[in-house]
């Protein structure tokens, strides 16, 4: 088991929850658009870190 994997993984499925919060918050017009801002920005990074980290990882055996 790869922990760099498994922490890509566990990191992009963050950034799409981050991003689907967001996407939900401004369409319903909920929260303030700091918050929304913040969420996003933070979503985004995590989803492209988590993204890079299982695309770059080689499996070893």
């Amino acid at each position: 088991m790869n922990l760099k994997r498994t922490f890509g993984a566990i990191l992009t499925v963050l950034g799409i929850i981050g991003l689907i919060y967001t996407g939900v918050g401004v369409i319903n017009h909920n929260g303030n658009i700091t918050t929304l801002i913040v969420v996003g920005i933070i979503a985004i990074l995590f989803f492209f870190t988590g993204i890079s980290l299982v695309r770059t990882t080689k499996d070893e055996v």
